[in-house]
């Protein structure tokens, strides 16, 4: 049995706490708390309670591992620097993901993503297959951004529109076909 994991990575034209992006980081926890709602969800890289004082950087993030960032990312390290939006979650399989990504409050919010972050040269997201007992950590997660980047849609790292199966093989979305052209 195998479980999806995905990763999203962006930054901010402004860093957090600038009124660019402010609605952005408004946004952000009834989106997340949409993705905890959405069938298929498993689990999301979470921080330890109590610990908004300290960066992202800092932070014990438990299982998921220490916080880190692809080298795409140039931008500061500290609360009044850091202006990169990242996140790292478990689904039981590619339609939910999917779903959730292209529905919802996430849609709403992905349409206007040029509104808050600077054009990617990278890969936003990546998708990946772990073992049931696997937690994937956010050094997985550069790792995998990296690899997308580096080599394109490989059964390593995908995205949505490439996907691949458990096994490896190409496979395809239902609903992807509508999507072409689109805010994929």
């Amino acid at each position: 049995m195998s479980r999806v994991a995905f990763t999203t990575f962006a930054i901010l034209k402004k860093p957090y706490g600038n009124p660019e992006v402010q609605e952005f980081d408004d946004l952000t926890p009834p989106t997340f708390e949409e993705a905890e709602g959405s069938p298929g969800f498993i689990a999301r890289a979470k921080e330890d309670p109590g610990q908004s004082h300290i960066t992202n950087f800092e932070r014990d993030w438990g299982e998921w591992g220490k916080f880190d960032v692809p080298r795409f990312y140039t931008g500061g390290r500290t609360n009044e620097t850091d202006s990169r939006a990242s996140t790292l979650s478990l689904w039981s399989d590619l339609e939910s993901v999917f779903s959730f990504v292209y529905s919802g409050l996430h849609r709403s919010t992905l349409r206007r993503r040029h509104e808050w972050f600077l054009k990617p040269e990278w890969p936003t997201y990546a998708v990946w297959w772990v073992s049931d007992d696997t937690i994937p950590t956010w050094s997985d997660a550069c790792y995998r951004l990296e690899h997308l980047h580096d080599n394109g849609a490989t059964p390593v790292s995908f995205t949505l529109r490439q996907p691949f199966a458990p096994d490896g093989t190409p496979t395809q979305l239902r609903g992807m076909a509508e999507r072409r052209g689109a805010d994929a």
